[in-house]
């Protein structure tokens, strides 16, 4: 067996498999389906300072090749999330990582700053590409100073591993992702998903309360495989590629673009055991081609 481990900074993981924020809620709702320690690293449901409601329904839509989405980062608090959430899932034996968003920067940096203080939550994602809120999120992660501006801001309160989530609708997301790195994340995760919309045509409406939502599911995968490509090129931290993976040979091929880890998200709806089986899918593919061990094929894209 192939040595699955990998270093995104100093987080340690067994395998480059993790799950995406808002597909796996808090691990605990998959495990009467699968034995959650043996994924890599479980990346939580968007966590704000405050109460948020989300959006209004409806709020997804299935499209021919993905799904649409504008839950507007619904969640109950940090200070609930540390009461209530986090002394069930402490223990999971793995890397459990909250996503982090917020209004402001303020928002961002309180909310990181208790975050830091949980022993058992050894690195956060910093969502500053969400599309599907009206302020904040995403208007942070689409000019290279805003994004260099939070990161630095959050960077000097977090002590541990810190990501950055970078969204695609972007004109050049290696200039994103240059000065999220010169402000001091550890890491990038791309993508974050692509705003679209979906349309009634017998009722001349929008599928979605807010119009439009954010596209993930196979649809998105070449896209994504482009910008982790170019972004493994540009920046000297590791790269976290999501997007489209549905299976084990999607995975590959975002590793051999430059991804160090992958997240799997859409793909947990339609199949809740598929993160075991691109853990297994990996395996095996190492073991074929006479890898022994998954850096191996980390960026081995021939061109």
């Amino acid at each position: 067996m192939a040595d699955l481990s990998v270093n995104i900074g100093e987080l340690q993981m067994k395998n480059p498999v993790m799950t995406a924020s808002g597909t796996f809620g808090y691990g605990e709702e998959f495990a009467d389906f699968i034995n959650i320690a043996r994924i890599g690293g479980i990346i939580v449901k968007g966590t704000t300072l405050h109460r948020r409601e989300g959006n209004p329904y409806p709020r997804m839509a299935e499209t021919a090749s993905g799904m649409l989405n504008a839950v507007g980062l619904q969640n109950k608090g940090v200070d609930y999330f540390v009461k209530h959430i986090y002394p069930h899932i402490s223990n999971v034996n793995t890397c459990m990582i909250v996503n982090v968003s917020g209004s402001t920067i303020d928002d961002y940096v309180k909310t990181a700053e208790i975050i830091n203080e949980l022993v058992n939550i050894p690195a956060i994602e910093l969502n500053i590409s969400c599309p599907n809120v009206k302020q904040g999120g995403m208007a942070f992660g689409v000019t290279a100073c805003g994004a260099e501006e939070v990161v630095k801001a959050v960077r000097a309160v977090y002590r541990k591993t810190l990501i950055v989530k970078l969204s695609p609708n972007v004109t050049d997301i290696t200039e994103i992702a240059r000065a999220v790195e010169q402000g001091g994340a550890d890491s990038v995760s791309l993508i974050n998903t692509m705003l679209g919309m979906a349309i009634d045509a017998e009722r001349r409406r929008p599928v979605l309360s807010t119009i439009t939502g954010g596209l993930s599911g196979p649809a998105v995968k070449p896209v994504a495989l482009r910008m982790v490509w170019q972004v493994a090129k540009a920046v000297k931290i590791p790269v976290i590629g999501l997007g489209g993976i549905m299976n084990w040979r999607d995975a590959v091929e975002f590793m051999l673009a430059g991804a160090s880890a992958v997240q799997i998200g859409t793909a947990n709806f339609i199949d809740p055991t598929v993160t075991v089986k691109v853990i297994a899918g990996i395996d095996d593919y190492l073991e074929r081609h006479g890898y022994r061990s998954v850096r191996e094929i980390v960026g081995a894209l021939e061109v």
